[in-house]
């Protein structure tokens, strides 16, 4: 008669031990996880920072492959850059907005920020215009994009004039030699 009346009183109730080791877990996995966290807010930062190295490598090899010459325009006020295309061998060269499917204008989201442009031989730009061209002999010119986010998180880009890679570095990076 004992033995029933104990199994009546027991709840049907986790145990301390239980619940301990369930939070245990939980604390375990949370810890693994949160250093990457920290990374979906740079996101957008990362994402938009690869988008244009992207399109400068493009650029590069299009302009060296076609014979023209590219000219890619950052507008700092709008947020925005866009490609324009000069054929140095027609009668009467002009740029021209790149009516191609990669030469569509790009506005970054409110979130990213052209923070400012750096060309070598201009100087650096905050507000406004500013250009950087890509050459038919496989040169462009040296370049450096600041990216920042609403976090303040800075990336850099930087083009490099003889073979048209774009290195791409977290932080404020201002390589010597050139122009403030």
């Amino acid at each position: 008669m004992r033995a029933r009346s104990s199994a009546r009183s027991a709840s049907p109730g986790f145990t301390l031990l239980e619940l301990a080791v369930v939070i245990f877990i939980m604390g375990l996995m949370l810890s693994l996880v949160m250093p990457y966290l920290g990374g979906f807010k740079q996101a957008a930062l990362r994402s938009q920072a690869r988008r244009l190295a992207g399109r400068a490598t493009f650029m590069y090899d299009q302009a060296a492959g076609h014979k023209v010459v590219l000219r890619l325009t950052f507008n700092l006020d709008m947020n925005a850059y866009a490609v324009a295309r000069l054929d140095p061998y027609a009668i009467r060269p002009v740029f021209q907005p790149d009516q191609s499917p990669t030469g569509r204008p790009v506005i970054l989201p409110p979130e990213v920020q052209i923070r400012d442009v750096t060309v070598e031989g201009i100087g650096t730009v905050k507000r406004g215009v500013i250009s950087t061209n890509f050459y038919p002999e496989g040169y462009v010119n040296a370049t450096i994009v600041h990216l920042q986010d609403s976090s303040g998180n800075v990336m850099t880009l930087m083009f490099t004039p003889l073979t048209g890679k774009v290195v791409i570095a977290r932080g404020d990076v201002m390589p010597r030699g050139m122009y403030r």
